[in-house]
Parts: C-alpha cells; structure tokens; sequence
C-alpha cells in the first residue's frame, strides 16, 4: 500500500516539474534546473524501484543517448547560426530534458518521443511564424505520448 501511495507521490511531483518547466520556457526562453532536476531524479526513482515499461539499463543508455544526442544537434546547429542572432541554437536546458526524458522512456521511448516533438514543433512554427521554438512542451508532450505508446502499443 505504502508503495502505491510512493509511487502517485513521484508521478505527481513529476508532472508538476513538468508543467512548470513547459510553462517557463515557453514564457522566458528557460529550462529550470530547480525543475528538471528533481524531473531526472523521480524518473530515476520509477524505473529503478518500481514496474516501469523500461529497465534500469535501458533508461541510462537511454539518457545518455539524448544528451549526446542533443550535444551534437547543438554542435551542428551551432556551425550554421548567423553571428548576429542572440541565444544559440538549442540551450543547455533543452539538451539536459533530452537526457532526462532518455532516463524516463529508454532508448526506443526517446526517439519516439523527439519524432513526436519534432512534428509539433514545426507545425507550431508554421503557424505562429517564429524564429525559436520553446522545445520543453513539446517534448514532454512526445514523452507522455510515447509512454503511452510503448505501454499499451508495443
């Protein structure tokens, strides 16, 4: 009982870390670590402690997958921005959310979860006309999807 009681504590907590950190970025361009932190954290707690839809292996290969992952989008991105544009091209918010959402969903989960943020993301670019796009909301999106998806789907 008490386990089941733990269990709803770590999501709830996660998914206020999720709102906030979505809500922030889209407002002030900012990932927070006060947010994402303890976000990585709870997705730690899940797949170690408790029967979650991937192991512990697969979600550190799965995190260190999307930060190198990020890492190097950002490295490339890098090379192609204009020297008069302000902000980079992906910050270090973004590239620790894609970590953490590897520890969450695992190596198959996150590359679900970037094809579905990145379809959002452009269709939110064509219709808003904007030169960035706050990428936090719409990967956690993907990444509530794609746990949905490898939970009831694969």
């Amino acid at each position: 009982m008490f386990s089941y009681i733990f269990f709803f504590l770590i999501l709830l907590g996660a998914a206020f870390c999720a709102y906030r950190m979505a809500t922030i970025d889209l407002k002030r361009r900012i990932i927070p670590d006060v947010y994402l932190f303890p976000f990585l954290f709870a997705g730690l707690l899940l797949t170690t402690f408790f029967m979650w839809p991937t192991t512990i292996t697969d979600s550190v290969v799965g995190g260190a997958t999307g930060y190198c992952l990020g890492l190097i989008v950002g490295f490339v991105f890098e090379h192609f921005q204009k020297d008069d544009e302000k902000y980079p091209p992906i910050g270090l918010g973004d590239i620790k959310l894609l970590g953490a959402g590897g520890i969450w969903l695992g190596t198959l989960g996150l590359g679900i979860a970037m094809i579905i943020a990145c379809a959002f993301s452009c269709l939110w670019v064509i219709k808003n006309k904007k030169r960035y796009i706050p990428f936090a909301p719409f990967f956690l999106m993907g990444l509530f999807l794609s746990l949905i998806i490898i939970q009831f789907l694969i």
